[in-house]
């Protein structure tokens, strides 16, 4: 990964579906010289039993379609099994309906994924069951742009 060839930023903005609604946040990528900063608020989120959120980028460049079908699978340019996508994130984290979170990844440079989409699910990753860790139903969506 090299800083000089990767667009320096992009960003996300996060919606729920029909399922929730009231989901709505942020999420940015910030490419550094050897990794690239995911910084995630999130809003609205409903409280669930687990209190885990399963959170992956996807191949598909569009939030549209019946529980936003049109995200396709996860980002996988690589074709590595689950949880080794460069499109699988650590879960988000519920609290008082909010999630926020940062860290850094060196499995993309933000330039591999503007036009992509950003996913949250219903269920928290188990992180073993292929190809995307049986984290149940996509509750929420954006689509990654240039910053």
């Amino acid at each position: 990964m090299n800083e000089n060839t990767c667009n320096s930023m992009a960003f996300a903005t996060i919606r729920g579906g029909n399922q929730a609604p009231n989901i709505y946040g942020q999420v940015s990528f910030l490419q550094k010289r050897n990794y690239v900063l995911v910084t995630t608020h999130i809003r609205g989120l409903p409280e669930t039993a687990s209190g885990f959120f399963g959170f992956h980028i996807h191949e598909g460049m569009s939030c549209k379609g019946t529980a936003f079908s049109n995200t396709k699978n996860h980002y996988n340019p690589t074709n590595l099994p689950h949880p080794s996508h460069a499109g699988d994130l650590p879960p988000l984290m519920y609290y008082n309906g909010c999630a926020y979170q940062s860290f850094k990844t060196d499995r993309f440079c933000v330039n591999d994924i503007i036009g992509r989409t950003i996913v949250i699910h219903d269920m928290p990753d188990d992180f073993n069951t292929q190809p995307s860790g049986n984290s149940g139903t996509k509750i929420a969506c954006g689509v990654i742009c240039a910053g």
